[in-house]
């Protein structure tokens, strides 16, 4: 799946494996711009066997540098991180993803160095990828990866930007770091040739979690709870869509991609039962062979140097002994090394929680809702001024069924039918406005 100059694409697929994913993706060039620099690409394990091998992996890379040097880097990002990672995924996730984004990065450096009109050119990147044992994030650029949980947005990714710089130096929130741009980042993949790599996890996953991945067109024009709450209470590809439409309506001045993955089922239909104490083994089950090895050969060793004490001319016996007790030496301490590097590796593994660098409220409440509601209706009002077609039947129908909701006090109901209310409305105005018309519905402000 991949962005093509001026077009939209997107994707959705409910998989089936070790559990339920259900995951969407949209790219649009905006408004402002003449060529999408942005690539996504989603691979989903198709099997059991995959999916305890490779997981599924989300893509999200934004390309800089001009038109076709931009676009160029970025796609490269899209075909290099993912083959990479499965070539390598037998040595995990962090040893694979890392390999993935050196080689995108050596990939994109090389080509820059070969082709002057390529030269310079790069691209953020940042991917997710679930598995088993939970979720990993790879990333390089400002490009953001978050979770959806409990009524609550979390960025998982932290910006290569000088306006975070300021404020990790300041102790500031990076919204808060003034006269200075937003959009310029000190690390990305390809101008340098060799680059820092981001990787965390794995994160413990939870029913009803949702994931999203985007490029700075979208978190650039819309907040993160309003990112939460459309992505948490919308279906992912209904989700992609008006967050989408949402970043065009305020101007959309850059490239726009956003990848939805919800996990499934629900928080509440997961009760957790209370742990079986499994039964404890004997003590020879619980002490590792390697020690067992060591112990036994030092014993070996033990007995020959007795017997050529007590036994002097036993020379040939007790030498004997002695580089028979060499073997299991050797192999107890071959194997201790793999053991420790095996008990590390479990470590590593084990699910953890993240360390979330924003984190921010996306509950849907009667606010929110009236803000949403007023958004719709000044969008409403624009397009009857303009006298500009819409298809009327499906506008009315889904705002009658936003203000039954909201009768009824079914936020999270209205909440969606509002926003699939605006859909008409919304192509409308893509279809006819000017490039320099811009619409500011900002829901989490007065």
């Amino acid at each position: 799946m991949t962005a093509q100059d001026g077009q939209t694409k997107s994707g959705e697929l409910l998989v089936s494996s070790f559990d339920q994913i259900e995951q969407a993706s949209l790219t649009d060039v905006g408004v402002r711009r003449s060529h999408n620099q942005d690539n996504f690409a989603v691979h989903l394990a198709t099997d059991l066997e995959q999916w305890h091998k490779n997981g599924h992996l989300f893509l999200v890379a934004d390309g800089m540098g001009g038109h076709a040097v931009g676009e160029k880097a970025s796609e490269l990002a899209k075909d290099v991180v993912p083959h990479t990672y499965h070539k390598h995924a037998q040595d995990g996730p962090p040893a694979a993803l890392r390999k993935a984004f050196l080689e995108a990065n050596a990939t994109i450096h090389t080509c820059g160095e070969q082709n002057r009109e390529f030269l310079g050119m790069g691209t953020t990147g940042t991917a997710l990828v679930l598995r088993p044992e939970g979720a990993w994030v790879g990333h390089v650029g400002d490009s953001r990866a978050y979770r959806i949980r409990n009524g609550t947005i979390e960025q998982l990714t932290y910006d290569h930007s000088y306006v975070w710089e300021i404020a990790r130096l300041k102790h500031i929130d990076p919204a808060d770091v003034q006269d200075f741009p937003t959009n310029v980042i000190h690390r990305c993949l390809g101008p340098q040739p060799l680059v820092q790599v981001d990787i965390e996890g794995p994160h413990g996953v939870l029913p009803g979690d949702v994931y999203l991945l985007c490029s700075d067109g979208l978190s650039g024009q819309v907040t993160d709870p309003e990112m939460g709450v459309v992505a948490s209470l919308l279906p992912p590809k209904e989700a992609c869509q008006f967050l989408v439409d949402l970043a065009n309506l305020r101007g959309g001045p850059d490239n726009i991609t956003v990848i939805i993955v919800r996990v499934g089922g629900q928080p509440s239909e997961s009760i957790p039962l209370p742990p079986r104490r499994p039964s404890r083994p004997p003590l020879w089950a619980r002490v590792p062979w390697p020690l067992l090895s060591l112990v036994g050969g030092s014993i070996l060793a033990a007995l020959a140097i007795a017997l050529r004490v007590v036994w002097p001319s036993g020379g040939i016996l007790s030498v004997l002994l002695l580089l028979l007790a060499l073997v299991p030496i050797g192999a107890g301490v071959v194997g201790l090394v793999l053991h420790s590097k095996k008990q590390t590796h479990r470590i590593e593994e084990e699910p953890h929680e993240p360390h979330v660098y924003v984190q921010k409220s996306c509950e849907i409440d009667r606010g929110l809702l009236d803000k949403v509601a007023r958004a719709e209706q000044t969008l409403k009002q624009r397009v009857e001024e303009k006298q500009w077609e819409i298809d009327l039947p499906a506008y009315e129908e889904h705002h009658e069924l936003g203000e039954r909701r909201r009768q009824e006090g079914d936020l999270a109901g209205a909440f969606r039918e509002y926003c699939r209310a605006m859909r008409p409305l919304n192509v409308a105005l893509q279809k006819y406005r000017s490039k320099e018309e811009m619409f500011q519905p900002v829901w989490d402000k007065a």
